[in-house]
């Protein structure tokens, strides 16, 4: 450990970019592992101490930051770091519990009730080049068991990243711990609705699904699986362990049934109110705790009691697991322990749920929960909570999702569609759903209301078609999403990226705060904004980098460092490909997501050069496929490495090169566009007439394209014209 430490003070160099800063009257530090902090010890760090140089009692410097102390307690006027990069008028300069400015903001823990935008709380990327994490409150985490710290100290890590956030974001899993490996399942689509469905209307549903060729992998059952109208006297019915038999008569039938549709199912659950004397578990959990079961002793909620912990899981959720029961979905949001010696409810929940569900599962492990703070990535998925069904709720999703990447929360599941409120706008529920198409967990869901239902059948013709072509395409993109889920876990390479990941230097890419990277190949800029009557489409504002870059859906070919207003009829969004990518697809979708395609269809956009590494993953063994496209020869050449032969032995890859015709791509476009366009049909056979002898004039047809009265018309065309 490379630590510089005096009677009170300690600093602790993780490495050159990375340093942990404690001050304790005590004297007494703590070296055990935190609810956030895992591993500080990454070797040996170079650096340069000077004590009592005149200036300062201490100055500890590296090759990108240097520490300046005078002793005392950590204040503004005792401490300071100045990080070696210089990125305004002035140098990186943080005095200690300054509040950084230019921070790029994390996440927080819910959105419950939320309609449209709300301050998030810091994460570690920032425009200034540095940032601080407060561990000061955290409990310890030994054994896997939480405990109080012994002492009292300010306990915190300077980040000195610059804008390598990439570089920041790998660091901060190092020093964290890395988010788990999904299983497969959690990839594809999930159903979730709040809603008092009975056995035979949940499969029902199921198999409506089937027949409509829409792909789930995740069945989810709301709190109304369990009983909930209870006696009086036990309080409320939002805690439950117990099947309502009248809705559910035969739940072990009604799991294996959801089993045998290659579903995975889980259940929510409201802990707060602890094991009643109702539950069908009670008498085996008060036997256990010795509760005076004549008096209905309840046992009360409490996972830092041991003997508690042990019979919440044993008794209460592994009989139901036995079931059928895959994993949890952990609906807390009653706020903080009061007990300062007992960790917040929620860490517990997620940590000791997921630890369980993990020894279970070899490694398969997985729970839907609120996030609790820096560290929760290791307990994944997140479930962000009951927004309002609104545009202003959908409009700020897309930014929320990609920024909470700055504090390693990369598995965000939201309500897909919106939970409550709102009104039945099928063109909201349609740009909802494509945004989670292309979101980190595709969990449709709303509440008990016959006119926010999120299946497609229940929206005119042309948007259920649209709502089915993206169901379908989230399936078909598991092998990709694989991928991400694996660079993820092992390279901390994130599945949503800020564009500012990739181009740091760039003023634009953090001028466009919804759009953003899906993967390594995908960029996606969602449509969060009504469809305009007169074009038929809706809009978004767009920066393309430099470079090529391909529409996915058209193959429509744009060139790169500009801002476009783009626009998109129902049945597609705005996401690029940059030329040279590849996209390995499934054809089947509706194949169990469990198990490994034996057709890829893979996509290639030429005009440069590619690479591509599919990994696929079947519990813990891993299979990588290398794909190298030569554009020059036009030709695709891929190696297998499969040491454990997971991959299907009958396996075939279909390629299919994107946008060869260019011209012929423009013009269908064009006409299509037209077709939607709410205007004088002789104006549209003019433009008709005009546009075969102006392709090679695109400055005299954007100049036509500008005379035209209706400026979102006129808007709509000219994204195309720049194009020729």
């Amino acid at each position: 450990m490379n630590i510089v430490q005096g009677k009170d003070y300690r600093f602790t160099l993780i490495s050159d970019k990375l340093c942990r800063l404690e001050y304790s009257e005590s004297g007494k530090f703590e070296d055990r592992p935190t609810q956030f902090a895992q591993n500080r010890d990454w070797g040996q760090v170079s650096y340069i101490v000077t004590e009592n140089t005149g200036e300062h009692l201490l100055e500890i410097e590296t090759d990108y930051f240097k520490l300046c102390y005078d002793g005392g307690k950590f204040s503004p006027d005792s401490l300071y770091i100045d990080a070696k990069y210089n990125y305004g008028t002035y140098f990186s300069r943080w005095y200690f519990g300054e509040k950084n400015k230019k921070n790029l903001k994390g996440t927080v823990q819910t959105l419950d009730g939320i309609d449209g935008k709300i301050d998030l709380e810091d994460g570690i990327q920032s425009k200034d080049g540095y940032s601080y994490l407060d561990d000061t409150n955290s409990f310890v985490l030994e054994n896997d068991e939480f405990l109080p710290r012994d002492h009292s100290e300010i306990d915190g890590y300077y980040f000195a990243y610059g804008r390598d956030y990439r570089g920041a974001l790998k660091a901060y899993y190092k020093l964290a711990g890395k988010t788990p490996l999904l299983p497969r399942y959690a990839l594809g689509n999930w159903w979730s609705r709040y809603y008092k469905y009975t056995q035979e209307s949940y499969l029902a549903l199921m198999e409506r699904f089937e027949k409509e060729q829409i792909p789930v992998s995740v069945a989810v059952l709301d709190m109304d699986w369990h009983v909930v109208d209870i006696p009086a006297r036990f309080g409320s019915g939002w805690t439950g362990y117990s099947w309502n038999k009248e809705l559910f008569p035969q739940p072990e039938k009604l799991l294996h049934q959801l089993h045998v549709k290659g579903k995975h199912v889980t259940l929510n659950v409201h802990p707060a109110a602890g094991i009643r004397a109702f539950e069908d578990c009670y008498p085996t959990v008060a036997k256990y705790l010795g509760l005076d079961m004549m008096r209905e002793e309840p046992a009360n909620f409490d996972l830092s009691d041991h003997d508690f912990r042990q019979s919440y899981f044993s008794d209460v959720h592994h009989p139901l697991e036995k079931q059928g029961v895959d994993f949890w979905w952990i609906d807390w949001q009653q706020g903080p322990d009061r007990d300062p010696n007992k960790v917040e409810p929620l860490w517990a929940l997620n940590h000791y749920h997921f630890i369980d569900k993990e020894k279970k599962t070899s490694g398969s492990g997985l729970i839907l929960s609120r996030y609790a703070g820096p560290g929760s990535h290791r307990y994944p998925v997140g479930f962000s909570g009951d927004t309002v069904i609104s545009w202003e709720s959908l409009v700020f999703q897309p930014y929320f999702t990609a920024t909470a990447t700055n504090i390693g929360y990369t598995w965000w599941s939201h309500d897909i569609g919106g939970h409550f409120k709102g009104e039945y706008d099928p063109d909201l529920a349609l740009r909802w759903l494509q945004l989670g198409v292309f979101s980190p967990i595709n969990r449709l869901h709303s509440y008990d209301n016959p006119f926010v239902g999120k299946e497609p059948w229940n929206y005119p013709v042309q948007v259920e078609r649209a709502m089915t072509k993206f169901l379908r395409l989230r399936a078909r993109l598991l092998p990709y999403l694989d991928t991400a889920n694996y660079q993820t876990s092992a390279n901390a390479q994130a599945l949503i990226e800020p564009l500012y990941y990739r181009y740091p230097n760039a003023r634009a890419a953090y001028e466009y705060p919804n759009q953003y990277f899906f993967g390594s190949e995908l960029m996606v800029a969602p449509i969060t904004t009504p469809l305009v009557t007169q074009t038929g489409m809706s809009a978004v504002e767009v920066w393309l980098p430099e470079g090529q870059w391909y529409d996915f859906f058209t193959g429509i070919r744009y060139i790169g460092e500009t801002k476009i207003k783009v626009w998109r009829d129902q049945e597609t969004m705005p996401v690029f490909v940059k030329a040279g990518g590849i996209i390995p697809m499934t054809k089947d979708y509706m194949a169990d997501p469990m198990k490994l395609p034996d057709t890829l269809e893979i996509r290639i956009f030429p005009g440069a050069d590619g690479h591509y590494t599919l990994v696929e993953h079947v519990g813990d063994k891993i299979a990588q496929t290398s794909f190298n496209y030569d554009d020059t020869t036009e030709k695709l050449s891929y190696k297998v490495n499969d040491p454990a032969s997971i991959i299907p032995s009958h396996r075939k890859i279909e390629i299919h090169q994107i946008g060869a015709n260019q011209t012929q791509l423009l013009k269908t476009e064009i006409v299509k566009r037209l077709q939607f366009a709410k205007m004088d049909y002789e104006k549209k056979k003019e433009i008709l007439r005009f546009l075969p002898n102006a392709w090679e004039r695109p400055t005299k047809l954007v100049s036509y394209l500008g005379t035209l009265a209706d400026e979102d018309i006129s808007s709509m065309l000219l994204e195309m014209s720049c194009l020729i």
